[in-house]
């Protein structure tokens, strides 16, 4: 059975960005639409993409190659001068809306903003998200989704932080109705405990860190005292990648679960930039596993 489930189609969109809306102290939604959105297509649960953002002009997003997702595209892409370079990061699709015959296709991201813009503590990506305006432009490559269906969607057992937030979302707006499990959700502060759909049967847990708490920690609390959903159930850990890593351990190791039902991937790491080193580049130009 395939880790990952890989789109039809895998090539450079340009999109614009139309508007932005303040969630929380710690969220921002970006909603793209325009440009060549119609080739978008959506697979829902936690489908996630490579997104380039031009912080050093819009211009530089014609040099971006066809393939950067690729181990080549990406040196080729590294290539492009520091200052001139697009920012490269993964994010997920929040939501995703059709084309009407009043509107055209929408695509809602949905960042969480670390530090501040306005105080220069900001990263790229977040500062990107909380100072862009309508009209400004962007690039992303289809990469498809890590929630592979095909380990279940009837019973489910979902634990990430707030990055894994928007995944987990769109993966309980594509479960099943009478699907049955948990969910356990780890935020910084109660306002960023964004409520979402989800079938009746799914029970969501909200699990608020104290301001010393590394990330992860909570979250992997709540989870071992969770009542497991009835075997086989799909796990699917994300976020901080000790949380992802440390939850599939707790899982296989502890709790007996086939490790072939377990879905996981570390979205970031404590203390490392992206990319930050030779090893991280090349893990930015390969989906996590």
């Amino acid at each position: 059975m395939s880790k990952i489930v890989k789109p039809e189609a895998q090539e450079l969109l340009h999109l614009t960005v139309l508007r932005t809306e303040r969630l929380s102290p710690h969220w921002v939604r970006v909603t793209f639409g325009g440009g060549e959105v119609d080739r978008f297509r959506p697979m829902g649960y936690d489908q996630w993409f490579r997104l380039f953002l031009p912080l050093g002009g819009e211009a530089a997003l014609d040099r971006v190659p066809a393939k950067a997702n690729g181990v080549l595209g990406y040196l080729k892409f590294l290539r492009i001068p520091d200052g001139e370079r697009p920012v490269m990061r993964n994010y997920t699709v929040r939501a995703h809306r059709p084309a009407t015959a009043e509107a055209g296709a929408e695509i809602d991201v949905d960042f969480v903003l670390h530090g501040s813009a306005a105080e220069g503590t900001a990263g790229p990506a977040s500062r990107w998200a909380e100072t862009c305006r309508a009209g400004e432009h962007v690039l992303i490559i289809d990469e498809g989704l890590m929630f592979n269906p095909e380990r279940g969607v009837d019973r489910v057992l979902l634990v990430g932080d707030e990055t894994a937030l928007p995944g987990i979302a769109g993966i309980c707006a594509s479960l099943p109705a009478a699907a049955t499990g948990v969910v356990i959700v780890e935020v910084p502060d109660p306002a960023d405990a964004l409520d979402f759909p989800h079938p009746e049967g799914v029970e969501l847990r909200w699990v608020v860190r104290s301001a010393t708490e590394e990330p992860g920690v909570a979250a992997l609390a709540a989870m071992r005292e969770a009542p497991l959903p009835d075997a086989p159930f799909h796990a699917y850990l994300a976020g901080e990648q000790a949380l992802a890593t440390g939850g599939r351990r707790l899982l296989v190791n502890e709790r007996g679960v086939d490790k072939n039902r377990v879905s996981f991937t570390g979205y970031w790491k404590i203390g490392a930039a992206s990319p930050a080193s030779k090893a991280s580049r090349e893990a930015a130009a390969r989906p996590a596993v």
